[in-house]
């Protein structure tokens, strides 16, 4: 615990992690000035609202924050896999009264690059961290020449002992039972994803570096629980959800509220596996379909359903990201869901 308070500048060993489209800097300054490690995600921002987040996050807080950006390999668009996944939607948009050759193609989702990094250099941020594995040496190498953590998610050993070695200073041991995208990057083998307590301790003794467990963390005894396996500390983001910081959907909000528990990987929204709570599209589609072209190609053609049914008050096409404990979401500011998981420590 010492150690990564110590590393990260910061009170609490908490992290807050790093939810796009759930959230905003609103999050990320209220529980950085609540003593843990608030998180801002990056991977939906064009250089120009990162400029403005990063702005707003200098101007409400003197303590540290994380950045998260994603490091995936954009996929060569595929027109067969697009029209296959178009003629699988085909009967959603007839029911919507949406014409299919109007909705784009496209990404949504971009991976860290020079233009990010031009940004960051403007703010320095105490902490970055990144999803799927980490940037290019080159841009790697330029973040920590202005002294920046690098933290970053590993779903396997395999994974973590690649971390280490390819320079991340702290990283995230992802649980199976983690809510939005896994962080897998070395495979695309669901098999092998295992739940946040038994990856835990193997992946402490693989590696030298801290290690923050995420995944099912709702409350201080998930906390101390993790800290006695060996984690340096949690990384929570369910738990984050019903604040009034977050920025979730109402039809996502009330679906927390009325106690969904009921969560399943999925491709269905941006063609990477996430974690999130089943609904009409993921029962009817099935949670993984090989029709969905890569990450993050599917979600244009998702859009415009989820769009639909969200203005006639259904979560039906949402991508509602959940872990599989949402037990620790209240309705409360995320400065007391903060100091709540850290009661005791």
């Amino acid at each position: 615990m010492t150690s990564l308070t110590t590393l990260l500048g910061i009170e609490l060993p908490i992290i807050q992690a790093p939810m796009a489209g759930a959230q905003d800097s609103a999050l990320a300054i209220a529980v950085s000035n609540a003593g843990g490690l608030g998180s801002l995600p990056a991977a939906m921002l064009d250089a120009n609202a990162l400029r403005k987040e990063l702005a707003t996050i200098a101007a409400q807080t003197t303590r540290p924050y994380n950045v998260n950006f994603f490091c995936h390999t954009p996929p060569a668009p595929d027109p067969a896999r697009e029209a296959r996944w178009r003629e699988a939607l085909a009967p959603f948009y007839a029911e919507f009264g949406i014409a299919a050759a109007g909705v784009p193609a496209g990404a949504g989702r971009r991976p860290f690059n020079a233009e990010m990094a031009d940004v960051l250099a403007e703010f320095r941020p105490r902490v970055l961290s990144f999803h799927f594995g980490l940037p290019s040496a080159e841009l790697l190498a330029r973040v920590k020449a202005w002294g920046a953590i690098v933290v970053s998610s590993a779903t396997t050993l395999d994974e973590a002992r690649w971390l280490e070695q390819h320079g991340a200073d702290v990283i995230v041991a992802q649980g199976l039972e983690a809510g939005g995208h896994r962080g897998m990057f070395l495979t695309r083998d669901l098999s092998t994803q295992v739940g946040t307590f038994a990856l835990l301790p193997q992946m402490v003794r693989a590696v030298r570096v801290p290690v923050v467990a995420a995944g099912g963390i709702a409350d201080a005894a998930g906390v101390a629980a993790a800290l006695a396996l060996g984690a340096s500390g949690v990384q929570a983001g369910t738990a984050y959800l019903l604040t009034p910081e977050a920025t979730i959907s109402a039809v996502h909000r009330s679906a927390l509220q009325a106690g969904g528990t009921h969560t399943a990987l999925t491709n269905l929204f941006s063609g990477g596996p996430a974690r999130g709570m089943v609904n009409r599209v993921m029962r009817e589609l099935g949670p993984i379909s090989d029709a969905a072209p890569d990450f993050p190609l599917a979600t244009p053609a998702i859009a415009p359903l989820r769009a639909a049914a969200e203005r006639q008050g259904s979560g039906d096409f949402s991508p509602l990201w959940s872990g599989q404990n949402a037990s620790g979401c209240r309705a409360v500011p995320a400065a007391e869901i903060t100091r709540g998981l850290a009661e005791g420590l």
